[in-house]
């Protein structure tokens, strides 16, 4: 039943979606994120160096989320409702804390792209993703490792007599407490939300924070920001300095004119209010206002390409396009600031319906456009009264919570007593507590280890120096496994490879953690260049553990990327015929076959139907397969994922 607070209702809602299934047992250590895209003509040093500070390998120690299909059912999530006259706004706090509706109450339109039955994917930086609603993205370049995962939610009643929604966690990458409060006044025509960032580290930390609203495509929609330029990357071309209302051609502020999935980051002047905002046809659209610390301000376009198509239909079957219109800390997402130890950064975040005039925002004159639109969201929300908040959001961060509706992950408590028993700082938890009933299987063995208990292994992992303290004065074969874990995860490559060799010198390990040492070394000899040694490693860590399908998917791939496709065809001898994984093994089958000069065989498996639940942003495999083992061959539009 829901339940009332003044305006804001806890409740459930029905979404048909697929189960997130089980995490990848695999740790993440191999350097595998993309690195920054090359900067081009136009862009300023200052910029060029911060897209090369703070860069991470990879997203250790989080697991990849991977487990899923696209075998969707109706399903309750919890949600929460803020309502007043004016506005709708649903949250989801179990998927990412994201709003998932804002409803206009007065011209009946959702302001963001939102639909009931959102699709997992592979788009963020543990893969599993989905599109729709105003998302909360913190760590580094990419959609964020808390995407999916519940957050810690109260509902907080302030002395000033907010109702508010909190939402937090402790994010591991980069070691920060994040909080989110979202509340609806009375009559207000916007929703708002107030963002914390802490640092309790006793150094500085690379930081990293976008909110990323997906708002409804449609043929007369615009995007309005107060720039005449902007730093604009197509996924493969350099980071150059443009002009989006005269981009290769065509007006890039329009959304249905981008040929090819585009990024706009405005160069908005200091001196400007920063903000930007979406126009329907009636003027009617999303309007992102913030304080001035959210300085980037960004337009995102799948574009017109039968793979941007594509890929909208594979998020969002029969939803209909969208694009999305971002606000982050820095000016680009090519970039991370300096988060000085002890720092705390706190800005204000409002969104609402920009009511602009059609005939003015649609006009041939940007600059009027620009100045009309600068100043409807005046009158929407003065830029004074939206920076008056900060004060008071920033005390009400503190005030702890009325209600507690939700656990978020139990790493927070670690943390803390991780800090207490090394003599480290921590933080006031007043606002934002971490509460044994967090605590699961994934952290407990972390815990023990604190504590001074025997470890006798972990299903997660952890980074740190005083996590490899610990470990390195323990014998069991799993604390050697998980230091050559850590090891790996930061690239000590030689430092990993000591340590899956003690481990596998040992006599009395688990098959599980002989088979994950196995693939360990193999992959650190594989960064080495060693790539037959590599290999063999892999195999052994499959026959180790021949259940592992997560294990035995990576092998394939490796072999036939490292130029052994018969050794590939091999394993996949014994490949399950049903679940989540068997799409990509199909594939995998197919890709291995062509290589070893069984184009037909391929072929035959190509036309009888692939489809791989994880594939990757961008991913254009199958089609590239396609026209290699079916020459002549339109590629049929069920594969067509390019998004050039």
């Amino acid at each position: 039943m829901a339940t009332t607070s003044s305006n804001l209702t806890v409740t459930t809602i029905s979404l048909t979606m697929a189960e997130l299934g089980p995490l990848n047992p695999l740790p993440v250590v191999a350097a595998e994120l993309d690195q920054p895209y090359t900067v081009g003509e136009g862009v300023p040093e200052e910029l060029q160096a911060s897209t090369r500070y703070g860069v991470v390998p990879n997203v250790y120690p989080y697991l990849m989320q991977d487990g899923y299909s696209r075998e969707a059912a109706p399903r309750e999530f919890p949600a929460v409702v803020l309502e007043n006259s004016k506005l709708k706004v649903t949250v989801l706090p179990s998927l990412g804390g994201r709003i998932w509706e804002l409803l206009d109450k007065a011209t009946g339109k959702q302001l963001l792209h939102t639909h009931h039955a959102p699709q997992l994917a592979n788009i963020a930086l543990r893969k599993a993703w989905f599109a729709g609603g105003l998302e909360w993205n913190i760590g580094t370049r990419g959609h964020s490792p808390t995407s999916c995962d519940p957050l810690h939610t109260a509902i907080v009643h302030t002395p000033d007599g907010k109702h508010i929604l909190r939402m937090w966690d402790y994010e591991r990458l980069r070691e920060v407490v994040f909080q989110v409060d979202i509340w609806l006044p009375e009559d207000s025509p916007v929703v708002f939300a107030a963002v914390r960032l802490r640092n309790p580290n006793d150094h500085d930390v690379p930081m990293y924070w976008w909110s990323n609203a997906a708002i409804p495509e449609a043929d007369r929609t615009r995007v309005i920001a107060p720039a005449d330029e902007a730093y604009g990357s197509d996924y493969t071309t350099d980071i150059t300095r443009v002009r989006p209302t005269a981009h290769e051609g065509y007006d890039g502020t329009w959304l249905v004119n981008s040929p090819h999935a585009a990024d706009f980051f405005f160069d908005i002047d200091p001196s400007e209010r920063r903000w930007v905002v979406a126009a329907d046809g009636d003027g009617d659209g999303l309007a992102m206002l913030s304080t001035g610390l959210l300085r980037g301000k960004k337009l995102f376009v799948w574009g017109q390409g039968q793979g941007g198509k594509r890929w909208q239909d594979w998020l969002s079957p029969g939803a209909g396009p969208y694009a999305e219109i971002q606000a982050g800390l820095a000016q680009t997402q090519f970039e991370h600031l300096v988060m000085p130890s002890g720092a705390e950064w706190a800005w204000v975040e409002a969104y609402g319906n920009g009511h602009l005039e059609p005939e003015i925002s649609h006009g041939a004159d940007w600059g009027a456009a620009v100045v009309h639109a600068g100043e409807r969201l005046e009158s929407l929300l003065p830029h004074e009264d939206l920076e008056a908040m900060l004060p008071a959001a920033i005390t009400n961060a503190d005030v702890p919570p009325s209600k507690m509706m939700l656990h978020g992950s139990g790493w927070g408590v670690v943390e803390r007593v991780r800090r207490q028993k090394t003599g480290k700082g921590w933080m006031d938890e007043s606002g934002t507590p971490f509460v044994d009933g967090s605590i699961t299987g994934e952290q407990e063995p972390w815990l023990g280890l604190l504590q001074g208990k025997a470890f006798d292994g972990a299903p997660s992992f952890v980074a740190g120096a005083d996590w490899e303290e610990l470990l390195s004065r323990k014998d069991s074969p799993e604390a050697k496994f998980h230091l050559g874990t850590m090891r790996h995860g930061r690239q000590d490559l030689e430092g990993a490879k000591v340590a899956y060799r003690e481990m596998l010198a040992a006599v009395d390990a688990r098959p599980g953690i002989t088979a994950l040492a196995h693939r360990g070394l193999g992959l650190a000899l594989l960064a080495g260049g060693q790539d037959a040694e590599g290999l063999a490693e892999l195999r052994k860590g499959v026959e180790a553990d021949s259940a592992n399908l997560a294990l035995l998917t990576e092998a394939v791939t490796l072999n036939i990327r490292h130029g052994n496709p018969a050794m590939a065809l091999e394993l996949m001898v014994a490949a399950p015929k049903e679940g989540a994984a068997v799409g990509r093994l199909r594939f995998l089958r197919a890709l291995a076959l062509a290589r070893t000069g069984n184009s037909g065989e391929a072929a035959s498996i190509l036309r009888e139907g692939v489809e791989i639940p994880d594939l990757r942003e961008g991913e254009d495999a199958i089609a590239a397969l396609w026209e290699e083992v079916c020459p002549g061959d339109p590629v049929p539009a069920a594969y067509q994922f390019g998004m050039h």
